[in-house]
């Protein structure tokens, strides 16, 4: 396939983010494709109707094709609505009924941009993918691999979410923002008078507009969110949950239970159907098993090594050990306890603001056995 190195399609999403990436590639003088991805539809996912400004709705694209035409660059919208629900919604719903808190956005990272759009591009002649992420790419000319970086802002930097990409798909691909501040991009949109200058950040999963998860999973799986047992860490029941989906390691709001101290989330048991509970001590865990790891700044893990370790997205990062157990699982030994270890999350590796690989939680490292 002729690629034009050139030529880079630039997944707009209807956000500020990705209309001044277009804008900042157009000025570096590539020839510029607009791609907006239809993902879902309102009658299939349901919630608030209303919500048109959230990320990927019909507004959205609309603003991205208006952001197009104030560019001057095509607009295609691609419907991928049928991968996104088996690759994307189906995961969510599956980690969720197995007692585990998924992060849709890295598995539509790695699932729709980077594959299904990047197919798109190369198929108009497009080398690069470009997306408004901030991060950065640099190639290291010792190693011959494309690594991935935080980006300029750390308020904003969004490797976290980055981890699953190939070495491939980083060979092809752009961050414009990784260089910038939110407050730099925000700038730009206005010098350039674009519509989505002023437009707020979308803080809810896309697919679920009105951010109730507990609506979205019992209209899809009714008979699955049924009530069942709160336990302590002695198996003594405290009181019922209104279904295990509707709770993640860690909670301590909405448990409706009373004691005389604060109790968390510690366990969630869907096989039985149930909520352990316990001090927030019970949190605390000295490592983690991850599953899928992909490696990026090195070809596969042989010996073990010193990290940065990050377990959610705003965490700070905590020292650690990775440690081979085969190709593609780790055992993680932190420095000091970490709290609320979450399978189903993503863990991500980091030295010197260099993403090292990641992986998903799989389980946290405990001493005593589950209930």
């Amino acid at each position: 396939m002729n690629l034009n190195k050139k030529t880079v399609a630039v997944a707009i999403s209807g956000g500020v983010d990705s209309s001044v990436a277009a804008a900042l590639l157009k000025e570096d003088g590539f020839q510029v494709i607009g791609f907006t991805m239809h993902l879902w539809d309102f009658d299939a996912v349901g919630g608030n109707v209303f919500n048109e400004s959230s990320c990927c709705s019909l507004n959205s694209i609309y603003d991205a094709r208006d952001v197009c035409q104030r560019l001057d660059i095509p607009h295609y919208v691609i419907d991928v609505r049928e991968d996104f629900e088996k690759y994307v919604i189906s995961n969510f719903i599956s980690e969720y009924l197995n007692g585990r808190t998924p992060n849709p956005c890295v598995l539509c990272n790695s699932m729709m941009k980077w594959k299904v759009l990047l197919e798109k591009a190369n198929q108009l002649g497009a080398y690069y993918l470009a997306t408004g992420h901030y991060a950065k790419i640099i190639f290291d000319s010792i190693t011959k691999r494309y690594l991935l970086t935080t980006g300029k802002d750390d308020s904003k930097d969004q490797s976290y979410a980055l981890w699953a990409l190939t070495q491939n798909q980083l060979r092809h691909t752009k961050f414009p923002v990784g260089k910038y501040t939110k407050k730099e991009v925000r700038s730009f949109a206005d010098d350039l008078n674009l519509k989505t200058k002023h437009k707020p950040e979308s803080q809810e999963i896309c697919f679920i507009p009105d951010n109730n998860y507990s609506r979205f999973l019992k209209q899809r799986f009714p008979d699955s969110i049924k009530q069942g047992e709160i336990v302590d860490t002695e198996g003594n029941i405290l009181g019922n949950h209104y279904g295990y989906p509707n709770y993640t390691i860690g909670q301590r709001k909405k448990l409706g239970i009373a004691v005389g101290k604060p109790l968390y989330v510690i366990q969630i048991d869907p096989s039985r159907n149930r909520i352990v509970v316990g001090d927030k001590t019970d949190l605390e865990t000295k490592g983690l098993y991850a599953k899928h790891v992909n490696w990026i700044a090195i070809d596969k893990l042989t010996n073990p090594m010193e990290v940065l370790t990050k377990i959610r997205y705003n965490d700070d990062g905590k020292p650690a050990q990775i440690i081979p157990v085969s190709e593609k699982e780790v055992k993680v030994i932190f420095k000091t306890t970490h709290q609320a270890v979450t399978p189903g999350q993503s863990v991500v590796f980091y030295r010197d603001n260099i993403v090292v690989g990641g992986g998903l939680i799989n389980r946290a490292l405990i001493d005593k056995p589950a209930l």
